[in-house]
């Protein structure tokens, strides 16, 4: 096999490169008007940016514009992902030796210039497996023919993850829970007269906080699929199926069923706090749940579904519990806590590929602390 030669820093980028993508779950982004350089990003890495750069620094003006170029486009990533901070690894490859190197605000500089640097100290403490994982004992042609196939194969498994998550799925749920609303609807309807009043609603099973304190626990559940009036039903059916339907299809079918009910749950024991002498009913807390399980997953794809969170589902959420706070009638109480419950579920199940086994154990306990204080002040207090 002939013997291959590659450039110094061409080494160095590719053992980083590999390093970064295929051990630490960085993944590439692009950055328009940029030459030499590869920028990374992990939103749950101890740097969401690493940038390494390749290009010749030769004095001070330039470092200072070079680190102007990396804050703008740490700016762009922010916004984008609706991050509340933002810091980034600079790797300084080519730099003169007059130049005084010094961190900026939220920006760590490095410089190598050969493999013995790895060892700086900044890296190793956050990296601390990096001297071992780069791949030296290949060079020349192996070392590209591997750090080529591992970096593929990482980008096909989260391609494959990406498809598996987004793809579109067959809706089980979604319309399974709008149907049993629709014949609880009808029937309830029919058997009150067309009058569903509080005191026909209690007697089918609304919520209303004496009750369920004297032990009629079921309310906890079929509050949630009781509605006020044909009106009542259209909105909060159309929301459920929008909202639903997303999250069925990102979180998975049994998932959301779980999500649901813990959402239906929670918002009825809001309820029974903040208005322990008011009958209410309907999914709108369980719909509100979904939102917040849609804010759980949008803030592990943020790169993706970053300004979606920002512009769409956030507003949508502010929205509709402002106008609960302002049109008399609206259990805002049982938003709140459907909202809760929903974001708090996801936490406990996981958003799949993104989710640790410790983030999921927190989120179970979690949820289950946030349940019992709910349901201690209702029972209790």
């Amino acid at each position: 096999m002939p013997s291959i030669m590659i450039n110094k820093k061409d080494e160095i980028i590719m053992r980083l490169a590999h390093y970064f993508i295929t051990e630490q779950n960085y993944a590439p982004i692009i950055v328009n008007g940029v030459k030499d350089e590869i920028w990374l990003q992990n939103q749950d890495g101890p740097y969401k940016i690493i940038r390494i750069n390749a290009n010749y620094i030769h004095n001070n003006e330039q470092m200072d514009f070079d680190l102007l170029k990396l804050n703008n486009v740490m700016h762009q990533v922010k916004r984008k992902t609706v991050s509340l901070t933002m810091n980034a690894l600079n790797i300084l490859l080519d730099v003169n030796d007059n130049i005084k190197m010094a961190d900026s605000k939220n920006i760590n500089s490095i410089v190598i210039k050969n493999l013995n640097d790895i060892k700086e100290p900044n890296l190793i403490k956050m990296f601390p497996d990096i001297k071992n994982k780069l791949m030296l004992d290949m060079n020349g042609l192996d070392l590209i023919v591997n750090v080529t196939n591992d970096i593929n194969n990482k980008t096909e498994e989260d391609n494959k993850l990406y498809e598996k998550t987004f793809k579109k799925k067959k809706i089980v749920f979604t319309n399974a829970l709008i149907f049993i609303n629709v014949v609880i609807f009808m029937v309830t309807y029919v058997l009150a007269n067309a009058n569903l009043s509080s005191a026909a609603l209690v007697r089918f099973g609304a919520s209303f906080a004496p009750l369920i304190k004297s032990g009629e626990l079921w309310r906890l559940i079929t509050a949630a699929f009781l509605h006020v009036g044909i009106v009542h039903l259209l909105v909060n059916m159309y929301s459920l199926y929008i909202i639903g339907t997303q999250v069925e299809t990102y979180i998975g079918k049994y998932k959301f069923l779980a999500i649901y009910l813990v959402s239906a749950i929670s918002g009825v024991l809001m309820s029974c706090i903040f208005n322990p002498n008011v009958v209410s009913a309907g999914a709108s807390g369980a719909i509100f749940g979904l939102l917040g399980s849609l804010v759980y997953f949008g803030y592990h794809y943020r790169l993706y579904l970053g300004s979606v969170l920002k512009n769409q589902i956030i507003p949508i959420i502010v929205l509709n519990l402002i106008l609960g706070f302002i049109i008399p009638g609206i259990d805002n109480a049982a938003h709140i806590g459907g909202l809760v419950g929903g974001y708090l579920a996801t936490m406990a199940l996981g958003v799949r590929g993104k989710s640790s086994k410790n983030d999921m154990i927190n989120g179970a306990i979690t949820t289950v602390i946030y349940l019992l204080f709910l349901a201690y002040i209702v029972f209790f207090r």
